[in-house]
Order: C-alpha cells, then structure tokens, then sequence
C-alpha cells in the first residue's frame, strides 16, 4: 500500500517561494507614480514663480514670526515635490534662497533634495529590487554593461548622474535603485553630486525680491551660461576620470598577456 502523505516542498521551492514579493510591496513605488502623474496634470499652474510673487508679503512675514516653522514647511513642502516628481522644483529651490538667504537656502535645498531622493530610492528598491536583482543578475547587453560599470565604479557613476545636468533628477533617483547600489553611496554621493546646481539655484533666489520688484521673471537660464555650466562640466571630467584611468590600465594589463598567447600559439 503507498503513502498518501502528500509530498513537502524542497528547501529550494520554499526559498524560491520566499523570494516572491508580495503585492504590497509595491504600493509606495505605485503611489509614487499615482501621484507624480496627478500631480503633473493639477499642480503645474500653481507652484510657479507667479504664485510665489503673489503670497511674498505673507510668507516674509510668516518667516518673520514663525522662522522654525517655515523653515519646517518649506522643507517638508521639497520632500514631497521630489518624491512624488512633482513640478516646481525649480521653483523649490530658488524660493530656498528668497526666504533663507544663501547658505541657509543652499543647506535646506540639499538636504530636502537628498531626503526625497531616498524616499524614490526607498519605493523602488522595496517593490522591485528582488525581483529586479535576479533578474539583472542574468541580464545581458546594455543592462549587464550599466550593473558592471555600478558595481566597478559605483561612487564615480553616481556622482556623474547627479552632476551632468542633462540627467533628469527622476531617473538619477531610479536608476540606482533598480541596479542595486548601496544605500550609503547613494545618500552622499547624491548630497555632494547636486551642491553645484543647488548653490546656483539658491544664489538666484537671493536676488528674486529685486527681479519681482521690476515685474519681470527669474532667468533660470543662468545655469548654462559658460561661467555657471564650465565648473559644472570640470567636476564631470574629474568624476569620470577615475573611470578612464582604470579602463586605461585595464586594457594595458591585458595586452601583453594578449601577445603571450599569441607567441604560444605559434
């Protein structure tokens, strides 16, 4: 007579099983884009430079009475933006230097920056990094080459990510987190990586109560000019530097084992 004891599943398929993510990890990455894309369609005529003229008296005097407060919400109002990817901030950023002034300005933005930047980071890795992970682990092409370069040069990558301008911030915050970086790279390579653009967005905020006084509009164009965007550039260069180098002596320590072979074919 057999055993009709139903057989137990391997060690394997219980490991295997415990790997399935669940639903609900992926709520905060869903909420994200939920929001971000809602917020893209409503909020885009009110967090503007023509709002933050029209309330200027009631937030200087806000700021007036109530420093830590303001200095609360303006903080918290940059996490939410960057979180959710939502417009405006630009806007954040210059508004940092009109209330605060330039290194206070500049510290807030970095540091309220940073924070939502963890908190994509964050919804990413927790809804899609198992699944992601085993999956880059075998991926092939363009994807392998970007987890290689990462993992080989995870700090010089990061920093270029936030210091070439052309990259969008949302997809410097993503990136790392679907490839796999450390948590603690990412934090203060993304601190240090948007200082430059920071100071410069800050330093525009610091003239905008003259700019709103002659009724004209910031010129946000200010950072491609060529004494703005040249030192940006510079600090690209000696990010990737390091990159090159290590390429560079790559390639020539494998040449002469290249022509070793060669000389023992023949």
């Amino acid at each position: 007579m057999q055993d009709q004891t139903p057989s137990q599943p391997s060690q394997s398929e219980a490991r295997e099983s415990a790997k399935k993510p669940g639903l609900g990890r992926f709520l905060p990455l869903a909420a994200v884009l939920v929001v971000a894309a809602i917020g893209a369609m409503t909020l885009g005529d009110y967090l503007t430079f023509e709002t933050l003229r029209d309330n200027r008296e009631a937030l200087m005097a806000f700021r007036d009475n109530n420093y830590a407060g303001l200095v609360g919400l303006f903080m918290l109002t940059y996490v939410v933006i960057v979180v959710f990817s939502l417009p405006g901030a630009a806007v954040a950023s210059v508004t940092g230097g009109f209330l605060f002034g330039l290194a206070l300005g500049t510290t807030f933005n970095v540091l309220a920056a940073t924070t939502g930047a963890m908190g994509i980071f964050l919804a990413a890795r927790w809804g899609l990094g198992a699944m992601l992970t085993q999956r880059l682990e075998t991926a092939e092409g363009r994807v392998k080459m970007l987890k290689q370069a990462l993992r080989e040069n995870e700090i010089e990558v990061l920093l270029l990510l936030r210091l070439v301008p052309a990259v969008p911030f949302f997809v410097a915050n993503l990136l790392p987190a679907l490839v796999g970086v450390k948590l603690v790279n990412f934090l203060w390579t993304t601190a240090v990586g948007i200082i430059p653009g920071a100071i410069v967005f800050t330093w525009i905020g610091v003239g905008l109560g003259s700019v709103f006084d002659r009724g004209e509009t910031p010129d946000l164009s200010l950072l491609w000019e060529p004494h703005v965007i040249g030192p940006i550039i510079g600090l690209c260069v000696l990010a990737a530097l390091p990159i090159l180098l290590k390429k560079r002596k790559t390639r020539a320590g494998n040449a002469p084992a290249a022509a070793t072979t060669q000389e023992s074919e023949q």
